[in-house]
């Protein structure tokens, strides 16, 4: 199939049992409030106060508040863990700070990290969790000259709220971050006010770094100046950290042993613990305020019901395990397009779509907005199988056609849980990065995705694959408006023998 005008085939339909769900909520009133004329009056946005709830009616509302709340509470338990931070430095491999400052690797990310699922190996990344109900905070950008950078900053919705970009022309120097309430006015020296929705949110610098030595060298003092700290330290004066010499943090007992996933964020037992503060603490959208109303009298039934109470955590259990477990496989997730890939359209940017933000924020949380970057994901084969080590597989981009970018492209290749698949030449992707990359004669070029060793001449273009299941992610930084509406899609992916 010609894929450079590939128009997205079909959406993805949600499993069963959310559709049951929604179709339910939306005809019992929960998700449509109609407007009331001047002479009615208004009715109760959700059930009266001390309304008898049935089980049945608990259940249906629950499963709805476990969707649609299992991003935020995720979001709501990161910043728990970064408030126990004392200081910037490294826990085992992993860079950490207090809420309100942010702390960056100096290299590619370690494999053994497990604090977020589905990484890449194409950027020197960085991360900071948002607490801006104590205080604003002051953000550095770095004069990166014609390296290819963005922060991505998102709120407690994984919603981007701010173009801070390469792409957007973002020029170096402060900005200020404020909170949805905040009322000061914008400092001397701030180039821009950048204002959360929420209280709680995230900073993650992405610098793009090529694979060789003297890029590595060359990236140390911009990612040096990049920092974040509250706005009562601003000085108007860069401030410069050495992220290659961090201070070693004592691990805490639980997390001394490495996860085989990413760690456990969303404790289905205090979901709706945790949903109650986030109701509290998180506007509702436009339109939301009716299924804010219902979850806040659902949870009110739990606590003076017992019998309301188990079923909240009987559907949080289950809920976990019907609704949030099937939408980490990437092949649910987002749209299916030609050639066998499917994406998301509206990553960073969901509003109410609760189904795309549940299926990224499970699967690969904190995607860019879709301006930023296009991800394209690739889990099975054409007859609908797992890939698999077993077999090896060609990418064959035509000459002239690969991903369309202003930034950079790579293909990942990640393991059934999502992190970096071990392999002897410590190769996990490829792409803009890779300087040895050898086109074919007509100027295609084809990635050899195998768990054999292929031949010499073919090391430079082989992407090595366990043995088992692997799944794939295109990622294309800078998207053309091509990638960015879906008229471009990658190439097929071709099987070779199966080994045995």
């Amino acid at each position: 199939m010609n894929c450079h005008r590939c128009k997205p085939l079909n959406k993805l339909s949600p499993p069963p049992f959310v559709r049951m769900t929604l179709t339910a909520l939306a005809v019992s009133g929960l998700l449509l409030a109609l407007p009331a004329s001047a002479n009615e009056t208004v009715a109760p946005a959700g059930p009266v106060a001390n309304t008898v709830m049935t089980p049945g009616y608990a259940r249906a509302v629950a499963q709805m508040a476990y969707a649609w709340g299992w991003p935020l509470v995720n979001l709501q338990t990161r910043r728990m863990m970064y408030e126990q931070v004392p200081t910037i430095g490294l826990l085992g491999p992993t860079p950490v700070a207090p809420v309100n400052q942010l702390a960056m690797l100096s290299d590619y990310i370690d494999p053994d990290i497990r604090i977020v699922a589905h990484p890449n190996q194409d950027v020197v990344y960085g991360f900071g969790a948002l607490a801006l109900d104590k205080a604003p905070v002051i953000l550095q950008v770095p004069d990166f000259g014609e390296r290819f950078w963005m922060f991505e900053l998102a709120d407690q919705r994984t919603d981007s709220f701010a173009r801070v970009a390469k792409i957007y022309g973002t020029q170096p120097g402060f900005y200020l971050i404020v909170g949805p309430d905040w009322t000061g006015e914008k400092p001397a020296g701030v180039e821009a006010v950048l204002r959360s929705p929420t209280n709680t949110g995230v900073v993650i610098p992405r610098v793009f770094m090529a694979d060789t030595a003297q890029d590595r060298e060359a990236i140390q003092p911009l990612l040096n100046q990049i920092a974040m700290y509250p706005l009562s330290t601003f000085d108007g004066k860069i401030k410069t950290i050495d992220w290659k010499h961090l201070p070693r943090l004592p691990l805490p007992k639980a997390a001394a042993d490495k996860p085989a996933g990413e760690t456990r964020w969303v404790t289905p037992e205090r979901f709706f613990a945790q949903l109650k503060g986030v109701l509290a603490q998180v506007p509702p959208l436009p339109g939301e305020e009716s299924l804010y109303a219902q979850f806040r009298a659902l949870i009110a039934a739990g606590e003076t019901d017992p019998a309301i109470a188990k079923v909240l955590q009987d559907s949080a259990q289950q809920s976990e395990k019907d609704i949030v477990d099937p939408l980490f496989y990437l092949s649910r997730n987002g749209v299916r397009i030609a050639n066998g890939w499917n994406r998301p359209f509206n990553n960073a940017a969901f509003g109410t779509d609760y189904l795309t933000r549940l299926a990224i924020a499970k699967s690969n949380i904190f995607e860019n907005h879709a301006r930023e970057t296009t991800y394209l994901f690739r889990e099975e084969d054409g007859d609908g199988q797992r890939l698999s080590g077993e077999r090896s597989y060609t990418l064959t981009f035509p000459a002239g056609q690969t991903p369309p970018v202003s930034g950079f492209w790579s293909l990942t290749l990640y393991d059934p849980l999502h992190f970096f698949a071990a392999n002897e030449i410590k190769r996990y992707s490829t792409g803009t990065k890779n300087k040895d990359l050898k086109y074919n004669a007509d100027g295609s070029l084809t990635l050899y995705i195998q768990h054999q060793r292929p031949t010499e001449d073919k090391v430079g273009n082989w992407l090595p694959a366990p043995q088992g299941e692997f799944a794939l992610t295109l990622r294309a930084y800078g998207p053309s408006d091509a990638l960015i509406k879906g008229d471009w899609a990658p190439p097929p992916l071709v099987p070779g023998p199966q080994h045995h």
